[in-house]
This record gives C-alpha cells, sequence and structure tokens, in this order.
C-alpha cells in the first residue's frame, strides 16, 4: 500500500516543526538582545571583535567564527578576530577579496550559505592548511552600515544539522549591530587619541612659536641667535618623530596596520638589530653583551614589526643607560614560548611610573627633560608584541637598571 505525502501534509508538519521550535527561537533572540547591548556599551576596538565572533558562534551553534574587515588600500580582507577553535595561526591572514567565500559576501553584500566548503571553487582553502581545522560548512554575512560594507562574519560547521534560515536571520540581525558598534569604537579611538596628541603638541609649538618670536628681535646677541637654532631644530625633530609615532599607533589601535605571518628565527632578528645600533653604542661608550645560542625553534609573525620592537628596546637601553654601561640581550626558550630579554645597567624607573609605561604620550617624569621623546615608542611595541599573539612586561629597579622582556609562541 503506498502512502501519498501532498503538499498539505509538508506545510503541515513544517508548521508542528516551527511550533515546537518557538520556545528555542525565543530564547536564541532574548539573547541576542543581551548580546547587542553588550556590544553597544564596548569601545575597545580588539575586544569589541572578539565578543562579536563569540556571540556568532553561540548563536548560530557552530564550532567557531570569524570576522574579517575589508583595507581599501589593500583592496583585501583580513583576519582580524576569531574564536579559540581558529585562533591559533589564523593571526590577521589576509584573505583575496575576488576569491574566496568572505569575498564573495563582502562584494555582493548578501548572505551566502555554502552547505559543503570543499566542493565550492570560492572556499580559501590555506585557511584549513594554516589552522589544521577541517571546514564543512560556512555561513557568511557582510558587515553593513548605511553607506558601505566594512567586512564579513562567518560562522563555520554548524554542530546538530545543517545551517538554516533562522540562523541567516540571527548572523544578520548581529551583524548589523555590530557594524555599527565598530564604527563607534573607531570614531571613539580616533578622537580619544587626537585629543591626546592635540595636548602634546602644545609644548613643542609653544617651544617654536617663543624662539620664532625672539628671532625677530634685532638686538639678539649671536650666541642666543645659535640657540635658537639649535632648539627649534631639536622641536620641529621632536614634531616629526611625534606625527610619525602617533599615525603608527593610529593604525594600530584602529586595526588598519597589516601584519604578515611567517617563521622568523629571533635569534637572527636580535643579530640584525644589534648590528643595527653598535655604532650608537660605540659613541656612548656602552658594551654590548648578547647570548642568543639557546633560542628555541622560530616564532610565526610579522618580521619587520618585530625588528621595530626589538630596535625600540635597544635603542631605548642605550638612551637610558649610562656612559660606560651595560646593554644585555638574552635570546631563550620556556617550553613552546620564545623569550627575547633586554636589560640595560641605567638610573632605574621609581615604582610609582612602572604601572604606566606602556600608556600613550607617558614619560617618566624626572626624565623628560633629560631624554625627550614623543611618549609613544612602549606603547606602539606593546600593540605589536600582542597583535603576534605575545606578551611584554618590565622591572626596573632605582639604580640598578631596567629589564623588557618579551614572550612569543614558538613554533615547532
Amino acid at each position: 500500500m503506498r502512502c501519498w505525502v501532498t503538499e498539505a501534509d509538508k506545510r503541515s508538519d513544517r508548521e508542528l516543526s516551527a511550533i515546537r521550535n518557538y520556545p528555542l527561537l525565543v530564547r536564541r533572540y532574548a539573547r541576542l538582545l543581551e548580546v547587542t547591548t553588550d556590544l553597544a556599551s564596548r569601545l575597545d576596538l580588539e575586544g569589541l571583535l572578539q565578543r562579536i565572533v563569540e556571540a556568532a558562534q553561540e548563536l548560530t551553534d557552530c564550532e567557531a567564527a570569524s570576522l574579517l574587515l575589508y583595507d581599501p588600500q589593500s583592496e583585501h580582507l583580513y583576519f582580524e578576530a576569531a574564536t579559540n577553535e581558529l585562533m591559533e595561526g589564523i593571526g590577521r591572514q589576509t584573505v583575496p577579496a575576488e576569491s574566496s567565500i568572505a569575498g564573495w559576501v563582502y562584494t555582493h553584500a548578501e548572505p551566502l550559505l555554502v552547505e559543503d566548503a570543499l566542493t565550492d571553487p570560492r572556499f580559501f582553502r590555506e585557511m584549513d592548511v594554516l589552522t589544521c581545522f577541517r571546514t564543512r560548512s560556512v555561513l557568511g554575512v557582510p558587515l553593513l552600515t548605511q553607506n558601505k560594507t566594512l567586512g564579513v562574519i562567518e560562522a563555520v560547521n554548524k554542530r546538530k544539522g545543517p545551517f538554516d534560515d533562522q540562523d541567516a536571520r540571527l548572523l544578520q540581525a548581529l551583524a548589523a549591530q555590530a557594524a555599527i558598534a565598530i564604527e563607534n569604537s573607531r570614531l571613539f579611538q580616533q578622537s580619544d587619541i587626537v585629543s591626546e596628541m592635540v595636548h602634546e603638541l602644545r609644548t613643542p609649538l609653544a617651544a617654536l612659536m617663543a624662539a620664532a618670536y625672539l628671532l625677530q628681535r634685532p638686538d639678539l646677541p649671536q650666541d642666543q641667535n645659535q640657540k635658537l637654532g639649535t632648539s627649534i631644530y631639536t622641536e620641529v625633530k621632536r614634531l616629526n618623530e611625534m606625527a610619525t609615532d602617533f599615525l603608527e599607533l593610529a593604525r594600530l589601535e584602529s586595526g588598519r596596520a597589516r601584519f604578515t605571518r611567517e617563521p622568523i628565527d629571533l635569534a637572527g632578528l636580535v643579530r640584525e638589530c644589534l648590528e643595527v645600533i653598535r655604532p650608537q653604542t660605540e659613541a656612548e661608550r656602552i658594551r654590548l653583551e648578547a647570548d642568543l645560542e639557546h633560542s628555541p625553534g622560530p616564532v610565526y609573525g610579522d618580521r619587520n614589526r618585530l625588528k621595530q620592537v626589538v630596535l625600540n628596546l635597544l635603542t631605548n637601553a642605550i638612551k637610558y643607560n649610562q656612559k660606560g654601561g651595560v646593554v644585555r640581550v638574552v635570546v631563550s626558550g620556556e617550553g613552546s614560548t620564545a623569550v627575547l630579554a633586554v636589560s640595560d645597567t641605567g638610573r632605574g624607573i621609581p615604582a610609582d611610573s612602572l604601572p604606566h609605561m606602556f600608556e600613550r604620550f607617558y614619560r617618566v617624569p624626572d626624565q623628560e627633560g633629560a631624554t625627550p621623546g614623543t611618549g609613544l615608542g612602549l606603547a606602539i611595541a606593546k600593540r605589536i608584541v600582542e597583535t603576534n599573539r605575545g606578551t611584554i612586561d618590565m622591572v626596573s629597579e632605582i639604580g640598578k637598571g631596567s629589564t623588557f622582556t618579551v614572550r612569543l609562541p614558538a613554533t615547532p
């Protein structure tokens, strides 16, 4: 006996299923409301992006989620955040906008569900290689504002069954609020940094204004004329350095700075930096000591950015040292972590200043006049190290010197 299933029967089954799932759907939308309220209160961009991918994973009940933002200069998408399952190896990996699932979502500004990623020609297979993660299905939605698309949120591998229309609607609703939160965070950070920058500019500008005014006096002695010329040169140089560092920090904090990822021999990188600063140490009669023989496996990160960090720490160790002092550099390993320690025998840093050393524009009060700087070098170094999934800290003692320690994950 054959049992016929009519369209009315199918419609009835769908309606019964919807009724059974209604309480779950209500709970999911209630959770979405809680999450979006939380996003609206966050102004730290890095923390905000991480919270968005965690929410995407929770709301769609998937194995992993990621967020990519578009960079108009390079015309590529970049991974800016991912859940733990994808974090290892992903970094700020580049994804081509023209040949990837995320690129299709971004270009068309439409959601896309790919049930079998491995058979889809748009699937960017390099990500599975880098992360050792097996992608089966992908649900991607665009991050849309009123006048542009910021990027893409991807949910990967539904835990039970396939992604459905409810998953897509929930992820779209999350993306709509996330895009607004990202724009607000960027604007807040830019205005915050700009206000600090304007405040910092006042000191060198005041010095330049005073020098320029005095140079107009016809009765100014020649020796005073030369001193004022030197002062103008010093302050202009300082303004130039401040502008360069300010732009660098603004790019880092807004997420616009781009990082490559490659295996790096940390000991070899340090040797290069030692040769760069060697003339400076000789001029200051400072002795260099290096122990680079116990380097672990290579670290995985952006070579040029990490070189910037090493040079910053070395030049600081020279700048705040004493004549005839010592700068000691050690590269070692702690399990799966590479460790770089840079020590000096300078005058040290007061205990009350230590908690502020990595803050923007901070300079130790009693040292500012002796060794002027932008107060941005360590803040930039911290952002670079953290973006490469590392940490940086310091210890110091008055009269004995300081040690800065960078820890980076080493790859076997």
